[in-house]
């Protein structure tokens, strides 16, 4: 998918700019800042944060604020997404945005962890492994 050499750097550098998202989140309720850094096959990376509303279905997570800013650039396909959450060693996508990604990018790379501890990274398709879509498989 990457350059070997430049793999390890890359994944570093989205988890550091998923934190730095997460310092933005708006999550007066939950007390839960999310943040998210989605890298774009344009070499783009989109920054996003939780972003919530006292009715709480109309709060937004992290990971769509990052895939909507990028969308909305033009963007529409995607290698990789980091996604950092609270002080939690692992925080991966909820199941909406799972699906909202793998309309876009269902071979997209998940990294998750806290900045100089150990990352976990997945695929999209390990956390969904059937997905909908009107899309022929």
């Amino acid at each position: 998918m990457w350059k070997n050499g430049g793999i390890i750097r890359i994944r570093d550098r989205l988890l550091d700019l998923a934190y730095e998202a997460k310092g933005k989140a708006y999550a007066p309720y939950s007390r839960f800042p999310v943040g998210a850094a989605l890298l774009a096959s344009s070499g783009r990376i989109y920054q996003g944060c939780n972003i919530e509303n006292a009715s709480l279905g109309l709060s937004v997570c992290a990971e769509r604020v990052a895939l909507w800013k990028a969308v909305s650039e033009g963007e529409r396909e995607f290698i990789a997404l980091a996604v950092v959450g609270g002080e939690l060693a692992a925080c991966f996508p909820c199941g909406a945005c799972r699906q909202v990604l793998v309309e876009f990018a269902p071979d997209l790379e998940i990294i998750t962890g806290q900045p100089g501890q150990r990352l976990l990274v997945c695929s999209l398709k390990e956390l969904l492994p059937e997905t909908f879509t009107f899309k022929e498989k």
